[in-house]
């Protein structure tokens, strides 16, 4: 069945991406306002975009009611900064918390009862709990189209939580061990990733069967 995408409404279109791009990766964002309140809210349209410099972007909706940027964009747009945070199993419920639609002047983490820790480079708290987080500065803001900004963001530090730490030195990571969970189809439908396989790269192999 063909949908063509430039002829369906809002709805239907959010239905299909949402239904079929999956899994996706939660970034919990942390931001903190120009007068110093912390903001905390999750997000599934993102995903790494590059890696010289690495970079991450956010696909951030618009508030349906004023048409205006929420707090996660505005705080972004005003200060530049930002802390991608990591979401497990264990933090889903937390994570979920900090979705509901908040005043501007409330601070998400305290509203749920996440712990923080400092950043190191960019004013934002990170979240404690999360198995990895990335400081971040705005690069580019697009506003494209009547309902969403675009954040562009490079990551500037990068905390991961020692016990996932296999080597150090080679920076490999037991990935597997951070229970990460990701956003699929459907209002409140989520994904762990524990049921995983591997496949080799192959090279590419010329066929000279043909050859005499």
């Amino acid at each position: 069945m063909l949908f063509d995408m430039r002829k369906l409404s809002l709805i239907e279109r959010y239905k299909i991406i949402n239904s079929t791009i999956t899994p996706r990766p939660i970034a919990w964002v942390t931001t903190l306002s120009k007068d110093g309140i912390r903001n905390a809210a999750p997000y599934s349209f993102f995903n790494a975009v590059g890696d010289e410099p690495p970079m991450i972007i956010l696909g951030l909706l618009k508030d349906p009611k004023t048409k205006g940027m929420k707090n996660t964009a505005t705080n972004i747009v005003e200060t530049d900064e930002f802390v991608v945070n990591l979401v497990c199993e264990a933090d889903a419920e937390k994570m979920n918390m900090t979705s509901a639609d908040a005043p501007a002047d409330v601070d998400e983490l305290t509203y749920a009862n996440i712990e923080t820790l400092p950043s190191t480079v960019v004013k934002p708290d990170r979240i404690a709990s999360s198995p990895v987080n990335f400081e971040c500065r705005r690069l580019e803001t697009l506003n494209i189209g009547p309902r969403q900004t675009i954040i562009i963001g490079e990551i500037l530090v990068t905390h991961i939580k020692d016990e996932f730490i296999l080597d150090k030195k080679k920076i490999y990571l037991d990935t597997p061990a951070m229970k990460l969970i990701g956003r699929v189809h459907g209002s409140g439908w989520y994904a762990r990733t524990s049921d995983l396989f591997k496949m080799d790269r192959v090279a590419y192999k010329q066929d000279t069967s043909s050859e005499s």
